[in-house]
């Protein structure tokens, strides 16, 4: 079972949703109902879901934009659209990623491709790209275009991340320090990107905006991590992907990596397992789920998520904001790595 998210995640979720749909609906008809569908909000049909049988996502990125607001001493609603925003790439990155990993599941539901096709899904990921852009800009504040020039470089480090791990596909090595620079980009940056959105929005001085940020860049690799446990050892109620999915895709995600960088007999296992052609046997996957763990894969993950979570804690230290805000804060960072509990 999964641990159950922080409040601050299901207050920012319902501060969300009315902005997130209004930004949607700004769209074309076809891209608006592929986004309504990729949200959760619709069935493949165009039907509305009921709220108590959706499969929406987490939103932690938003919730961190609004904490981050009320870290300012700030009422979050001026970093709403910071928000949005940061929801809208998110999922422009998701729509892509499903279609380059051939996922066809997302959050226990078809992914977007598979039911309006490829093209179709890569057009709507970039339209919630430049949506994104336009709900910061459109606040008409120097927090708001200092907001965008943040996220645009979030997003093309994002971009850059993406294509490391395209990379890393192609090639028979590659180091746990390699490894976890790719996670910085393609899932931290966004994260740390989040958590200055809100001071920024609210017009902040330093030194709160590059504490917050540095506290994200931490917490988005422990959330990599965790989700590379996760994508081996994961239960289908917690991921909304079959067991073992990354072993299945052969992808060399982080305890992967650490495994075959063991140096063991366990790793050379591993490698000639991970290297035979064609879809795997669901007995490779299991074999290659123990080989990880024995090569200590498992264990170098977790201490490494542990080490991250501790990191971006003490980010956090001697910066002046609001004890609640502080201890909402602490408890998300906890979270990221108890989730597949």
């Amino acid at each position: 079972m999964s641990a159950q998210a922080p409040a601050a995640v299901s207050a920012g979720r319902e501060l969300l949703e009315p902005a997130l749909r209004a930004a949607v609906d700004r769209l074309d008809r076809p891209m608006r109902e592929i986004a309504s569908f990729h949200f959760g909000w619709t069935d493949e049909n165009g039907a509305p879901v009921p709220p108590a049988l959706r499969s929406s996502g987490k939103a932690l990125r938003p919730a961190l934009v609004l904490l981050a607001a009320r870290a300012a001493g700030d009422d979050p609603r001026p970093a709403l659209p910071g928000a949005v925003a940061v929801e809208l790439v998110h999922a422009f990155s998701l729509l892509h990623d499903d279609i380059m990993d051939g996922d066809r599941t997302r959050r226990h539901r078809p992914a977007a491709w598979t039911v309006f096709g490829m093209p179709a899904a890569i057009l709507c990921g970039d339209a919630l790209l430049a949506l994104s852009h336009e709900v910061l800009l459109e606040t008409g504040t120097a927090g708001g275009q200092r907001a965008a020039r943040a996220l645009a470089g979030a997003t093309a480090r994002l971009i850059t991340g993406q294509a490391l791990d395209l990379e890393f596909e192609r090639r028979a090595r590659i180091s746990p320090a390699e490894c976890l620079r790719m996670a910085a980009d393609k899932t931290a940056a966004l994260l740390a990107c989040s958590c200055s959105l809100g001071p920024l929005l609210c017009e902040a001085p330093e030194p709160l905006p590059a504490a917050l940020a540095a506290f994200g860049a931490d917490l988005g690799v422990a959330f990599q991590l965790t989700d590379d446990l996760l994508g081996i050892w994961g239960a289908p109620e917690v991921t909304g992907k079959p067991a073992g999915n990354d072993l299945r895709a052969r992808k060399k995600s982080l305890p992967v990596t650490a495994a075959l960088n063991a140096g063991t007999a366990e790793s050379e296992r591993l490698a000639e397992l991970l290297g035979r052609p064609g879809v795997p046997p669901e007995a490779d996957v299991r074999e290659a789920a123990r080989l990880v763990e024995a090569a200590g894969g498992r264990a170098w993950t977790e201490a490494e998520a542990a080490a991250r979570v501790a990191s971006a804690r003490a980010h956090l230290d001697g910066v002046d904001m609001p004890d609640r805000v502080r201890s909402d804060l602490l408890e998300l960072a906890d979270y990221v790595t108890t989730r597949s509990r």
